[in-house]
This record gives structure tokens, C-alpha cells and sequence, in this order.
């Protein structure tokens, strides 16, 4: 069962994610607690969360909302991971329909640079864009 809960706090699986993260080339685990550790990115403005998704207890995935930096009546989805195993098992959809239904109705905005991303995040109703540094759009 996936249980998917807004967090305050890394948890400490986290160290599971960075180390499988890094395995599969993506800094996307490290940066979150880089910014984590000297306060940068907290998801703590408004209209911003952390999430993360456990299976019987163990940490599977984590993501979070913030506002865009390039509008900030937009948000933009920011540091998604899923362990490998977890993938396609609904963990990813879970966490992300978590966050967008918990958070405004603003567009939101993301960049994914690989075919998988691409494709999960438009079987969730994200479309291409142009918009700079954006790949995909969620307009609400």
C-alpha cells in the first residue's frame, strides 16, 4: 500500500534515495539536500510542499512543489525521485496527484530531460511547452 504524507522534515531513508539517485546518474536527491541543509529550498512559502511516498514503511519516492522562479504566480514541480523498484507500481502518480491536488490551482511547470520523465508526466495531463527552462506545463 502506498501512503504518500507531506513532510517537515528529510526523512532519514533519505540517504536510500540520494545513493540509488546517484547510482542512475541524477543529482536531483543531492540538491534537494544541499538546499535542504543550508536553507535555500525548504518548501516552506506558500502554496509549497514536500511530499513523500512510503511502501510499508520505506521511503519509495519523495517530490515537492515550489513557486517558479521565473513566475511566481505559476509553481513548479521540483525535485521528483523514485527508487527504480517502485517505478511503475503507481508510487510517481501517487506522490504527484498528492501535490497537485494539495496545493493552488496555478499552473505549474517542470523540466524533465529523459523519455521516461517525459512520458509519466504526460500521462498525468502535463503538456509540452516552450516556455524557457520548462519542459511541460499543467495548466489548472
Amino acid at each position: 500500500m502506498i501512503r504518500v504524507k507531506k513532510i517537515t522534515e528529510l526523512p532519514d531513508q533519505i540517504v536510500v534515495l540520494h545513493d540509488e539517485a546517484i547510482a542512475e546518474g541524477f543529482n536531483i536527491v543531492e540538491t534537494l539536500r544541499a538546499q535542504w541543509d543550508d536553507g535555500s529550498m525548504r518548501f516552506e512559502r506558500p502554496g509549497e510542499m514536500l511530499a513523500a511516498a512510503f511502501v510499508d514503511e520505506e521511503l519509495a519516492g519523495i517530490g515537492g512543489v515550489t513557486e517558479d522562479v521565473l513566475d511566481t504566480a505559476w509553481l513548479r514541480m521540483r525535485r521528483f525521485y523514485v527508487l527504480p523498484r517502485f517505478r511503475r507500481s503507481g508510487v510517481g502518480g501517487a506522490i504527484a496527484r498528492f501535490l497537485i491536488d494539495g496545493t493552488p490551482s496555478s499552473p505549474i511547470a517542470l523540466h524533465t530531460d529523459t523519455e521516461n520523465g517525459a512520458m509519466f508526466w504526460q500521462a498525468l495531463g502535463f503538456v509540452p511547452s516552450q516556455r524557457f527552462k520548462t519542459s511541460y506545463i499543467l495548466r489548472r
